[in-house]
């Protein structure tokens, strides 16, 4: 669905939008939508921005940063976005931006394509590590054993700092 300034000119948009488990998977393979994702937002046009507003649900299927288990995590998220038309600053030189414009995003062509906002805004409520449990103990680096299934016969070196062989020099 695409948004655009001509058609908010006329009317804000409201958005009751479901995309089908799997449809906004990213594509670098982080995570697979689970369960189908939806969105309520309203779309309105506030002088030369574009502002998006609304609320985004669904479950992701994601492995854990730790033991690469794969899990659910829930994700919803408000979002209230601004945007511009990129050819708002094209401009040759620099120029400083103010504090309040910090948090306004640009488009361009004709407008925003809410897919895009809508897998922006799913990246964006992940953490920037996921684990399957807060004490998740994760592989073993030697022989790859899941440490919260089982423990291994390999021998580690605790107490040794990983500096130590710089001792000897």
């Amino acid at each position: 669905m695409l948004i655009t300034r001509d058609e908010l000119a006329l009317h804000p948009i409201t958005v009751d939008e479901t995309y089908p488990a799997g449809e906004i998977d990213e594509r670098g393979g982080r995570f697979h939508q689970a369960q189908p994702l939806e969105v309520h937002a309203l779309a309105e046009l506030s002088g030369l921005e574009i502002r998006i507003q609304g609320r985004l649900e669904t479950r992701l299927e994601v492995e854990c940063d730790r033991c690469i288990t794969l899990m659910e995590y829930p994700v919803k998220r408000n979002f209230d976005l601004y945007y511009r038309p990129v050819s708002s600053i094209a401009r040759e030189e620099e120029i400083e931006i103010s504090r309040d414009e910090l948090d306004v995003a640009f488009y361009s062509g004709e407008g925003i394509e809410l897919a895009d906002l809508v897998r922006e805004q799913v990246i964006l409520s992940l953490p920037m590590k996921i684990v399957c449990q807060p004490d998740c103990r994760g592989l073993c680096p030697i022989c790859g054993t899941n440490l919260n299934w089982e423990t291994c016969q390999c021998q580690r070196l605790e107490n040794e700092s990983p500096f130590a062989s710089l001792r000897g020099q």
